[in-house]
C-alpha cells in the first residue's frame, strides 16, 4: 500500500516545482515507509510513497514503459495481476518487474482508460500520457483507496492520496465549505465528492478522471446492478457458488512477499474469512485482535475461542488509550471531521497487526452486503407495513411520531412510515444524532441547515433493485460502506504503515449478491444469513447465535472524567465562540445535562470535540501548510 501524489500545470511552459511535490509526498511518509520517489518532466509531476508488497526489490515508482512515455504512480494491489500479465507478455509486452505496478502501464497502452474495466483489486493511481499530454486518475469499483483532487480552471490539477499532500502544495485556500460541515453533524462524515473545504473534491469509487487540454470530465466505468433472474435457484445452488467466490477472494489476497495475517473481532465477517485463510494455508494464520478492559467493551474472549478453534496464532490486545493524546493525533490522520469513534479500536488493531504482519486481511463488508445491520430489519418490516398501511393516512403516523416520547422503542417506525421509502431510507442514517430540530436549536443561524439527505434520497430511488432490503444495502454500500468503513480502515492502517485487504468486497462477490433473493440476505429476522449457513459448520454455535456487538467504546465515561475538562476548554472558549456556528448557550445547556445524566449527549459532544479540535489544526493552525 502506498500513497500517491501529483501535479499538472496547464500551461506546457510552466514548470512544476519538484522541491514542493516532494514537500506534499512526505506528508504522506506513513503510508509509504519503505521508499520514495518522484517523476517531473516539465508541467507533469507525479509523487509516489511506497509500503512494498509485490516485488520488494524492483517495485519501486512511479514505474514508466519502454519509451518512457507512459508513467504511472499507483496505491494498491491488483489481485489478478499475474492472469493479467501472462496474457499481456504473450502478446508481446516485455515486463522488468514482476510487479502488479507494471501490469497498468502495459494495459494502459493497449486499452487506455478502459484498461480499468480488467482490474481486480483496491487501487486508486494516476497515469501521465505523454504523447497525448493527458492526465488520467482512477480509483477502484467499491472506493477502498482515496483520491482527493483541486482543479484551478485555467491554471493547474492537484492530487493525491490524502488531503494533507494538497494542504502541503500551498494552494489550497482553508476555506471551510459549510454544507459539509452540515452534512458531517448529521452522519459522521462528509459522504459522496464534497470535501470540507471549498473546491476540493474525492474522485468517487468506480470513476476515472480525464484531465486533456486544460478540461477534466469524470465518468463512471462500474455500477452495481440487481437481477430476479437467478432467483430460481435453490440455496444450497447459492451457498455453492458464494464458497466459490469467496475463497478465490481470499485466495488472491493471499498474494505478498511480505509476512501477512488477519483482524480477528470473534464475529462472524472475521470468523469467516479467517476460517477460509486457515484452510488455505499449511501453517497457522496470525490473527490479532483488540479489546477494553471494560467487560462489556471487550470481544477478546470471543475472538480468543474463534482463533483456537481454527488452530491459528492469535495476539490479543488491551486497550489503554491516553485518550486526548490519541484523540489529537487520530485527527491529523483523516485531514477533515471525522467522528465515527471506532477508528480509536481499528488504530490500535492495526498498530498490534504491523507488530506481527505488513498485510492483513478484514471482514469489512459483510454488514453492508448482508444485511448485518438493525436497520435493515426494519427496513424489511416498514417495507411490510407500508403495504398493510397503505390506505392510512400519512398524518396518522406522523401525528404518533410527534406524540411518543423521544425514546420510545418503534418511535422512529411512525415517523419514517409519515413520508416516502426514499426519505424513510435516508432518515436511518442521518437522524442519527444531530437531526434538523436538535441543529435549529444550537446553531448560531438556521441558514447552516441543509437539505443532507437529498443525495440519499436520489440513490435510493434509482438503484436498479426491485426490493426494499436491496435498495437499502445499495445505499448502505454507496454511502456509509466508502466515506466511513473504508475511510476509517484507510486511514487508521495506513497510520501504522499496514495493508488491509478486505475479501468480502471483491466487486465480483458484490455483483453476485446482487443476484441473491433478500430472503437469503435477511431471513426470518436472522442477518447475514447465507454467511451464517455457509460458515455453521465450522464456527462454534456461541459465535453464530451471539448478538452482534462491533467496536463500541466507554465514551461517557470519557468525556464525563478524563476528557471533561479537554471538551470544556474547547467548546465553551473564546475561540469557538467567535467561529459564529453554533449557539454556546444552547452547548452549555446541554453539557449540564448530560454531566447530571439527564440526557444522552456523549456522541453529540464527542462529535463537537472532534469539529472543533479539527479547526484548531487546520484553520488556526500551520498544519502541512
Amino acid at each position: 500500500m502506498c500513497g500517491i501524489c501529483g501535479w499538472l500545470n496547464y500551461n506546457r511552459d510552466n514548470a512544476v516545482d519538484s522541491q514542493l511535490l516532494e514537500k506534499m509526498n512526505n506528508t504522506m511518509r506513513h503510508r509509504g515507509p519503505d521508499g520514495d520517489g518522484i517523476f517531473s518532466d516539465h508541467n507533469i509531476a507525479l509523487g509516489h510513497r511506497r509500503l512494498s508488497i509485490i516485488d520488494v526489490a524492483a517495485g519501486k515508482q512511479p514505474l514508466c514503459n519502454e519509451d518512457q512515455t507512459v508513467w504511472v504512480s499507483f496505491n494498491g494491489e491488483i489481485y489478478n495481476y499475474v492472469e493479467l500479465m501472462e496474457g499481456l507478455k504473450q502478446r508481446g509486452h516485455i515486463f522488468t518487474t514482476r510487479s502488479d505496478t507494471e501490469v497498468l502501464v502495459h494495459l494502459y497502452e493497449e486499452k487506455g482508460e478502459h484498461m480499468v474495466e480488467d482490474l481486480q483489486g483496491m487501487f486508486a493511481f494516476a497515469i501521465w500520457d505523454a504523447k497525448q499530454q493527458k492526465l488520467c486518475l482512477f480509483r477502484d469499483r467499491v472506493g477502498k483507496k482515496p483520491l482527493y483532487y483541486c482543479d484551478e480552471p485555467g491554471k493547474h490539477l492537484i492530487f493525491g492520496s490524502e488531503l494533507k499532500a494538497l494542504l502541503a502544495s500551498g494552494k489550497i485556500p482553508k476555506e471551510v465549505y459549510y454544507p459539509a460541515l452540515d452534512q458531517y453533524l448529521s452522519f459522521l462524515y462528509i459522504p459522496f465528492d464534497k470535501t470540507i473545504y471549498k473546491n476540493v473534491y474525492k474522485l468517487p469509487a468506480a470513476h476515472y478522471l480525464v484531465c486533456q487540454d486544460g478540461s477534466i470530465t469524470v465518468k463512471r466505468y462500474w455500477q452495481l446492478e440487481f437481477s430476479t433472474n437467478s432467483y430460481a435457484q435453490t440455496e444450497e445452488q447459492f451457498l455453492y457458488d458464494f464458497e466459490a467466490l469467496l475463497t478465490d477472494a481470499v485466495k488472491v489476497r493471499l498474494r505478498s512477499d511480505v509476512p501477512l495475517g488477519a483482524f480477528l473481532s470473534g464475529g462472524i465477517d472475521s470468523s469467516s474469512v479467517v476460517s477460509i485463510m486457515q484452510e488455505l494455508n499449511n501453517r497457522p494464520i496470525e490473527t490479532v485482535s483488540v479489546g477494553f478492559d471494560e467487560e462489556e467493551y471487550n470481544e477478546l474472549p470471543y475472538a480468543r475461542e474463534i482463533a483456537h478453534s481454527f488452530g491459528c496464532h492469535f495476539s490479543p490486545s488491551v486497550i489503554k488509550p491516553d485518550v486526548e493524546d490519541i484523540f489529537v493525533k487520530l485527527i491529523t490522520h483523516f485531514d477533515e471531521p471525522f467522528a465515527d469513534s471506532s477508528c480509536i479500536p481499528t488504530y490500535y488493531v492495526s498498530k498490534a497487526a504491523r507488530e506481527k504482519v505488513t498485510v492483513a486481511l478484514s471482514g469489512d463488508g459483510g454488514d453492508e452486503l448482508l444485511a448485518g445491520y438493525s436497520r435493515h430489519r426494519i427496513e424489511t418490516l416498514e417495507h411490510r407495513l407500508r403495504h398493510v398501511a397503505r390506505f392510512m393516512p400519512s398524518t396518522l403516523f406522523s401525528s404518533l411520531y410527534r406524540l411518543l416520547p423521544e425514546r420510545t422503542k418503534g418511535r422512529n417506525i411512525f415517523g419514517d412510515l409519515a413520508c416516502s421509502p426514499e426519505e424513510a431510507a435516508a432518515r436511518k442514517h442521518s437522524n442519527l444524532l444531530f437531526n434538523q430540530a436538535l441543529k435549529e436549536h444550537i446553531y448560531s443561524d438556521s441558514s447552516f441547515v441543509t437539505d443532507v439527505s437529498s443525495q440519499f434520497r436520489e440513490l435510493y430511488r434509482t438503484s436498479s433493485a426491485s426490493n426494499a432490503l436491496d435498495k437499502a444495502l445499495h445505499l448502505d454500500m454507496q454511502t456509509y460502506l466508502i466515506d466511513d468503513i473504508l475511510v476509517k480502515v484507510d486511514r487508521m492502517s495506513m497510520a501504522n504503515s499496514l495493508e488491509v485487504r478486505a475479501p468480502l468486497l471483491d466487486y465480483r462477490i458484490l455483483e453476485f449478491l446482487a443476484t441473491v433473493p433478500p430472503s437469503l440476505k435477511l431471513h426470518k429476522g436472522v442477518t447475514k444469513y447465507l454467511l451464517k449457513q455457509l460458515v455453521k459448520k465450522k464456527l462454534p454455535a456461541s459465535i453464530l447465535e451471539r448478538k452482534k456487538q462491533g467496536f463500541r467504546l466507554p465514551i461517557e465515561l470519557w468525556l464525563k472524567n478524563e476528557l471533561r475538562e479537554f471538551v470544556e476548554d474547547l467548546l465553551f472558549s473564546q475561540a469557538f465562540k467567535e467561529r459564529g456556528v453554533f449557539n454556546v448557550s444552547a452547548l452549555e445547556v446541554m453539557w449540564r445535562r448530560f454531566l447530571e445524566g439527564q440526557a444522552d449527549y456523549a456522541h453529540h459532544f464527542w462529535q463537537l470535540i472532534v469539529l472543533e479540535q479539527w479547526f484548531r489544526l487546520y484553520i488556526d493552525g500551520d498544519l502541512y501548510v
